[in-house]
């Protein structure tokens, strides 16, 4: 990306306060620091997204989040607590973060769980996703049932 190009990307998001991106696994568009459309259009199975959650080679939240799932041991302490995650944020706001948390926080460690272009990957995982497209949406669903 050239000097130019990022800079009239920053342009764009100041002046609009969107900005459409095909740099990940699907384009979507970025508003006021949120994805607010859907990556699908199928609506998220919370069912599905608690197993991807605590999924260690998925969504493995639990990694670096508590959960309310007593039922699982190791609750990470690094990133927020979940537990009412839902009672806080909107499912755009979770979207972004989930997509790519880089986008609103430069500084995060969070992993950018639907981007492509990652760096320092092992060959196998080159040109993909740590997760698709629906399972952002039942993350995203599973998470909005957590309420405080």
């Amino acid at each position: 990306m050239t000097y130019r190009t990022i800079l009239s990307t920053l342009v764009g998001i100041a002046l609009f306060g969107t900005l459409t991106t095909s740099a990940d696994a699907h384009d979507y568009t970025i508003v006021n620091d949120t994805i607010p459309a859907s990556l699908t259009g199928v609506p998220g199975d919370p069912v599905a997204g608690k197993k991807l959650s605590i999924h260690r080679k998925k969504g493995n939240c639990l990694a670096c989040h508590a959960m309310p799932i007593p039922e699982q041991q190791f609750h990470g302490e690094v990133g927020p607590d979940l537990s009412d995650v839902g009672s806080n944020l909107t499912e755009a706001e979770i979207r972004i973060r989930l997509v790519n948390p880089k986008i609103i926080n430069p500084d995060t460690i969070m992993p950018a769980f639907h981007k492509v272009s990652l760096n320092r990957v092992l060959k196998k995982f080159k040109g993909k996703t740590i997760l698709g497209a629906q399972d952002i949406e039942d993350i995203i669903a599973y998470l909005m049932t957590l309420k405080g």
